[in-house]
């Protein structure tokens, strides 16, 4: 009873970091002579570093312009990182205007919280000088509607986004917000510090203030109407659906 009892108080201890969909472009503004970028998907504790195993996605494009679509999915190819598969792609950016990659991962098991997650999750490239199609609706189940130019961003600048659920603003839900600590650069001083927590308004809006420059990621979530089956054991378990949005920040210079 004591070991038992243990468990339970340190499964209650321990935070649950935020698990993030990344979709990260090499770069967010294309111009004349830097078309070529590479694009990584992987699915991970951002702030922590800690990789989870992300298995084909099932679907992956571009929207241009806000206009025309075009599917990405047969032109990623799978790469490790200890031992997990991560995806990435090159992709020559060939007409002006802005560029939403989004994806929609395969739903991943998670077996601490009983749930599957599936992060529809999108991230915008500027190219060529024409700012029009940023804040274009791909359609997707879960979405994140910037309503802040999502490139161009400088350290301590306000991202602000509305949550859709099924077409329709998501008020009250929470936002899980993380930085991408690629270099392990930064520690934080307690498990809170990992993962901001913040909520939409009765419209469905949020905002966050980014505090350092590099990658950050906005996660909002909810539950989908049905519940999924676990082939392991044959239950009936509840899927969350997250809508992921991906902002580059950088530093002002002189």
């Amino acid at each position: 009873m004591k070991i038992m009892f243990s468990i339970l108080m340190f499964a209650l201890i321990v935070p649950l970091f935020g698990h993030f969909q990344m979709i990260i472009p090499s770069s967010t503004i294309v111009e004349p002579g830097s078309e070529n970028i590479s694009i990584d998907l992987r699915f991970c504790h951002p702030f922590e570093g800690d990789i989870l195993n992300m298995v084909r996605p099932s679907l992956f494009g571009v929207m241009i312009k806000g206009e025309e679509r075009e599917d990405l999915l047969s032109g990623i190819s799978r790469y490790d990182i200890d031992g997990l598969s991560a995806w990435k792609m090159n992709y020559r950016v060939k007409n002006p205007g802005d560029h939403i990659f989004f994806v929609e991962p395969q739903p991943y098991w998670e077996p601490a919280e009983e749930v599957f997650i599936i992060h529809y999750t999108k991230v915008v490239v500027h190219a060529f000088g024409m700012e029009k199609g940023w804040d274009a609706e791909i359609g997707l189940s879960a979405e994140i509607m910037p309503l802040t130019r999502p490139y161009g961003l400088y350290t301590g600048n306000i991202f602000t986004g509305m949550v859709k659920l099924n077409g329709k603003p998501a008020p009250n839900i929470d936002v899980e917000v993380e930085y991408y600590n690629d270099a392990q650069k930064y520690k934080a001083p307690a498990g809170p510090f990992v993962t901001q927590i913040i909520r939409t308004d009765i419209s469905g809006i949020f905002h966050y203030a980014m505090p350092c420059a590099g990658w950050w990621g906005f996660a909002a979530l909810g539950e989908a109407d049905e519940k999924m089956r676990n082939p392991q054991d044959q239950k009936d378990y509840p899927v969350e659906l997250g809508a992921v949005f991906w902002v580059q920040v950088i530093n002002m210079k002189q």
